[in-house]
């Protein structure tokens, strides 16, 4: 291999030869300047990328850890409402089951209950053969289950409670409707019998007469008084009886009150029991104010001093 230098100054060109060794520096020399920055270039080029990489990489784990931290400050908030609404429901249950226990209570000594028949105070009994467990029990139970325990035995007292009530309730209402409609008591709230049902001696003729009914005397515009519900068929002035009140009440009974200074109900009126029906006055055939009471079973006539005295049990 040569190598020809011309040079400006020098009149004619120079050669040189170059041997086997030479030729390989030289080769290297042009080849490796180029390969070896190239090299330098690639590897700086790469370490600029693996560290944008990296970078981008701990952004995002930072990133995914601000998310995870917000999410489980969100998790133990929403737990601690949870915890803290179900102590307030359970407050409230325990509240509500003290309320219907004194009512209860209050409600059996009203209705004159005997002892034990419903006993707000205790658990009610309950009972059955033995089923297999459909999990195996754990030693421990966790604050969810132990919860969740707690409300179900509050929910089972609370559900035998108000069927205790509704029972209860029911059979009140059925005491209070049977003891409306049952004759008893007497028709006026001031006065006294002063006339016996049967015969006696007639005030007008002196003589001996039937009397169908009794009479109480008192004050002229005193109370009358229904001594059952019932419905008003008649109101209005009859024969001997002056002012009439009639009530038709259930079981064939009919109560009639004569005699009345003004009638208060009106025909088809629905009355209760100790409702005000008329005044007393001394309407029709009568020497002074007074009530003519007469009570009818079946179509006929029965002493009603026996309702008079009668108390609903």
């Amino acid at each position: 291999m040569k190598i020809i230098l011309i040079s400006n100054r020098a009149e004619k060109a120079r050669t040189l030869t170059l041997n086997s060794w030479a030729k390989g520096l030289l080769s290297v020399l042009l080849l490796g300047i180029p390969v070896a920055a190239g090299t330098m270039m690639g590897v700086k080029i790469a370490d600029g990328r693996w560290e944008l990489l990296f970078e981008n990489s701990i952004n995002e784990m930072q990133h995914e850890i601000v998310v995870q931290q917000s999410e489980v400050d969100a998790g133990r908030t929403q737990a601690n409402n949870t915890l803290t609404a179900m102590t307030l429901k359970l407050a409230e249950m325990r509240a509500r089951l003290v309320r219907l226990d004194a009512l209860g209570e209050h409600l059996t000594q009203i209705a004159s209950l005997e002892d034990g028949e419903f006993d707000f105070s205790s658990t009610p009994g309950l009972g059955g053969p033995e089923e297999p467990a459909l999990f195996a029990e754990t030693n421990q139970l966790s604050a969810q289950n132990q919860l969740a325990e707690i409300f179900s035995n509050l929910d089972r007292q609370l559900d035998s409670r108000e069927s205790q009530l509704q029972i209860l309730t029911s059979m009140m209402s059925d005491n209070r409707l049977e003891k409306e409609q049952t004759v008893a008591g007497r028709p006026i709230l001031k006065g006294w019998m002063s006339s016996k049902y049967g015969m006696r001696t007639d005030p007008f003729h002196g003589d001996q007469r039937w009397h169908g009914g009794v009479d109480f005397a008192g004050k002229e515009g005193s109370a009358v008084v229904a001594v059952a519900s019932g419905v008003v068929t008649w109101s209005g002035k009859r024969s001997g009886y002056g002012n009439l009140v009639e009530l038709n009440h259930s079981d064939g009974f009919v109560t009639r009150y004569a005699h009345n200074e003004t009638n208060l109900v009106e025909l088809g009126t629905v009355v209760k029991k100790g409702q005000q029906i008329a005044r007393m006055g001394s309407s029709g055939r009568s020497t002074g104010p007074h009530v003519h009471f007469e009570v009818f079973k079946n179509g006929r006539t029965v002493d009603p001093a026996s309702y008079i005295h009668k108390t609903h049990r």
